[in-house]
């Protein structure tokens, strides 16, 4: 076991956790570290579907004695904050409203683009509450009405964490995996690479998406997931992150 250490003894430790343990675990550390590590908090959040939200909460009170939603605000602040909340209070809807797609649309349109200063209560609002169906659909009329993709307005219109939280709802109601397939593509590039994002994926996905993350991965970037990993890491923790990629999609 000499082997062990750094990062592959993290990988092992985590590969040995439930897998919602594992996120309650990393939210807390994502809270009660020094500093907050809001990167953790907007992937959990944003992914995670009402049910699996309503899990992690109260594994998280059961655990820690304490209120998820509590600790998140008490540790976050502004437009940020609420739309954590508006997650955590996992009420998105289900299924689509076909009577609210123009609405929420023009809605959002107006919030955004047509107005002096951004109205970001009404982005929190509709991104956090509709089902991703839906929202589908309303990103297809937004582009329609305004000229844009939602993405480009939500980077025009907003800044900092806000930014980032409704960017990762708008690619997680587009497609989950692909949300994880840029996430990974994002901690592997460039120089060096951010182990907690490869391991906290590769992990907690590995028996979820991970053939539809492979999928994603290989359409989006000239390379495989499997290919990407193994030129970025070595030795045994290469070895146990690929077992958990599976195959390569060359």
């Amino acid at each position: 076991m000499s082997e062990l250490g750094g990062k592959f003894e993290s990988l092992i430790a985590t590969l040995m956790t439930p897998p919602i343990m594992y996120e309650v675990t990393c939210l807390r550390d994502a809270i009660k570290g020094a500093g907050t590590d809001e990167k953790v908090l907007v992937e959990i959040l944003a992914s995670r579907s009402p049910n699996e939200v309503n899990q992690i909460k109260s594994l998280y009170k059961r655990e820690h004695n304490d209120d998820l939603e509590e600790d998140v605000t008490g540790d976050t602040g502004g437009h940020f904050k609420r739309m954590l909340v508006v997650l955590l209070q996992a009420s998105r809807q289900q299924g689509i409203q076909e009577d609210l797609i123009q609405s929420d649309a023009q809605a959002l349109f107006v919030a955004g683009e047509q107005k002096y200063g951004t109205d970001e209560g009404q982005f929190i609002t509709i991104l956090g509450n509709r089902s991703n169906a839906h929202l589908r659909r309303v990103f297809e009329e937004y582009r329609r009405l305004s000229g844009y993709e939602i993405e480009e307005s939500i980077q025009r219109e907003t800044s900092g964490t806000l930014q980032e939280v409704l960017l990762a709802v708008v690619k997680c109601a587009r497609s989950v995996p692909g949300y994880f397939a840029d996430s990974l593509y994002g901690a592997m590039k460039g120089a060096g690479t951010d182990d907690q994002t490869l391991i906290r994926i590769m992990v907690s996905r590995s028996e979820v998406d991970m053939l539809d993350i492979r999928a994603e991965f290989r359409k989006r970037f000239a390379t495989s997931l499997h290919k990407m990993i193994q030129g970025d890491t070595s030795g045994d923790y290469r070895k146990a992150l690929l077992l958990l990629c599976g195959g390569d999609d060359a």
